[in-house]
């Protein structure tokens, strides 16, 4: 095929807004795919993007069309995989832009654009939904053209779901989207835009290729990570593997290798020949750093053994996830993962019980600390139990991250309300028709638990939001610990700002109280700071009748036994464990 006749683009848009579906309805209307093998979200592989109705792995896909090659690649629309999204982003020309005419614009609809327009791409609106009651074409369309400053008739009014106006998107990628730039260069460069491991072919790279071509058993090289290997076959997808002799300039496809872990070639990366030696990689590569991070501790400890070998294989495909391994003394070995965001810590703890069969207790989230002590050392931590003695310490600083929420213009009150008391920083606010945008800052610490949630609930559902990490900056932290029956429980320990500490203290303790059960002695509860009770609940003790047996006579018969009673309970007090339930450990994932 001819670089004139090679057209390639993505779909970008917020969740739920039609991506997979106007897919869907590409590959039926170019024959791609036979309609009796059709089915909805065809290029969602995993039950659990079929079941959320979200794309979590983006998924490349050739078809053929008025003798063009049209290479799509359907991208994921949450903010946790905003970096898969801007390489597949940098893969192609064009990108079409799904808005949803029932809901217009949205905050990862913005954060989309934004990133496509920062790849130079041709961007193509397409408002979807319009054969819906609710459907304000008008509104919607004088957002887009806000947004974009496209004329009113560029805009293309579809409904992926039942055809309609799909055939016009397709003349319009054909005569729209420029075709791929010939190369200039003599050294062979593909650029990786996502990887995964197969059971049984070993690692399969997504690529377009820049300059040249990488030919079936050519031996191939990674640029980032110095990892030699050989191309077993190549090939597109259509959307099934079709192998081929090459790929050359210009062209998506993917590459079989025979490499043994998705840590070997990373998103992003440049692939060469192995024979080649190429000064200049692809631009944008960098590494994923995760920072949410949460203990995974399995329901007994015969099972740890089981839950490392599921983590390994789920790490063999997913580069981004990070992990190590954990003790706690309540709930026994464990392992602290590092992921992308909530939505990816989800889908990781999902896939584990399903596909390894495993009960898990997982122990609140919580974000990375960097910590500067005054011998000049510094140190990264990745949960509160690993803070060193406050004697020692600097600072502590913590990342903020910039944050955008699109509500429509009634609810702005309440978002602002809602961002101060997270301990963010209302930064600016503008207005699109009868939509706001308010830009922020905050400490990610704050939004990991239930923001979003809140602010779905404020808005009446209509608030979008969308974020990326900033830096990190020195705050007045301080450690808070939990003690059970006067033990303290490191799992629960948490990072909080001193000015929060006393009411999520006391917060946490009368959670705890609704969730431990009663002993036959009495149990504190306390939180600290350092060796300052700030908060304490008592869970009072069962209280057994010990005089029914006595009848009549003396009272001190009656306060005899009570005595003996009172000394069982002290002793009792001493030397009784405290059973904490699993439950326990979550308290704090919902802080309402």
């Amino acid at each position: 095929m001819t670089l004139e006749k090679i057209r390639n683009f993505c779909i970008i848009a917020h969740i739920d807004h039609g991506k997979s579906t106007l897919a869907d309805r590409l590959l039926e209307m170019t024959g791609t795919v036979e309609k009796r093998n059709m089915k909805a979200q065809l290029l969602d592989k995993m039950d659990l993007e079929r079941e959320k109705g979200i794309t979590i792995k983006l998924a490349p896909v050739r078809m053929e069309y008025k003798d063009h090659e049209l290479n799509l690649i359907d991208t994921p629309g949450h903010v946790d995989f905003s970096y898969e999204v801007s390489r597949s982003l940098e893969a192609c020309e064009g990108a079409l832009l799904v808005v949803d005419a029932t809901q217009g614009i949205q905050a990862q609809t913005l954060a989309n654009v934004y990133l496509a327009m920062a790849a130079n791409l041709k961007i193509i609106p397409v408002l979807n939904k319009i054969d819906l009651p609710a459907a304000d074409v008008e509104r919607a369309s004088a957002e887009v053209i806000n947004l974009l400053g496209c004329d009113k008739d560029e805009i293309l009014h579809i409904s992926a779901k039942t055809g309609q106006g799909v055939d016009q998107v397709l003349e319009q990628i054909v005569s729209n989207i420029p075709p791929p730039k010939q190369s200039q260069s003599a050294e062979t460069r593909a650029l990786i835009f996502d990887s995964y491991y197969d059971d049984y072919r070993g690692v399969i790279l997504y690529v377009r290729i820049f300059d040249g071509e990488i030919a079936k058993n050519a031996q191939i090289k990674m640029f980032a990570t110095d990892v030699s290997g050989t191309a077993l076959e190549v090939g597109a997808l259509k959307p099934g593997m079709q192998p081929n002799r090459a790929l050359n300039t210009g062209e998506i496809g993917y590459i079989v290798t025979n490499l043994k872990t998705t840590r070997e070639a990373k998103v992003g990366d440049t692939v060469t020949l192995a024979n080649q030696k190429i000064t200049e990689p692809l631009p944008g590569y960098k590494d994923v750093k995760p920072f949410v991070y949460a203990g995974f501790f399995p329901d007994s400890n015969e099972n740890y053994q089981l839950l490392k070998d599921a983590i390994e294989k789920l790490s063999l495909s997913d580069s981004a996830l990070q992990f190590a391994p954990e003790n706690s003394p309540v709930l026994g070995f464990g392992v602290r993962i590092g992921f992308l965001g909530l939505l990816h810590m989800d889908i990781v703890r999902e896939r584990l019980e399903r596909e390894y069969n495993l009960e898990l207790v997982v122990t609140n989230p919580s974000t990375d600390y960097q910590v500067s002590l005054l011998s000049g050392e510094e140190l990264d931590i990745k949960s509160a139990s690993e803070l060193p003695d406050p004697a020692k310490i600097r600072e502590i600083r913590e990342p903020w991250i910039k944050g955008e929420i699109v509500v429509p213009d009634s609810y702005v009150g309440s978002v602002i309300q809602l961002i101060a008391s997270k301990r963010g920083v209302h930064k600016n606010l503008s207005y699109v028709d009868s939509r706001a945008l308010v830009s922020f800052e905050a400490p990610l610490a704050n939004l990991l638990t239930d923001f979003y949630d809140q602010l779905k609930s404020i808005t009446s559902g209509y608030g979008s939001f969308n974020y990326e990490l900033d830096n990190y900056r020195a705050e007045d932290l301080v450690r808070l610990d939990f003690y059970v029956a006067g033990d303290i429980v490191g799992a629960l320990s948490i990072m909080v700002h001193r000015s929060e500490a006393q009411s999520l203290g006391r917060e946490t303790v009368q959670k705890l109280k609704d969730v431990i059960p009663r002993q036959n002695f009495q149990v504190a509860l306390q939180a600290a700071i350092g060796g300052k009770f700030i908060a304490r609940e008592d869970i009072s003790a069962y209280r057994k009748d010990v005089t029914t047996g006595l009848y009549g006579g003396d009272v001190s018969r009656k306060k005899k036994v009570l005595a003996k009673q009172a000394k069982g309970k002290k002793r009792l007090k001493k030397f009784g464990k405290v059973e904490i339930p699993a439950e326990a450990f979550t308290v704090m994932l919902k802080r309402d």
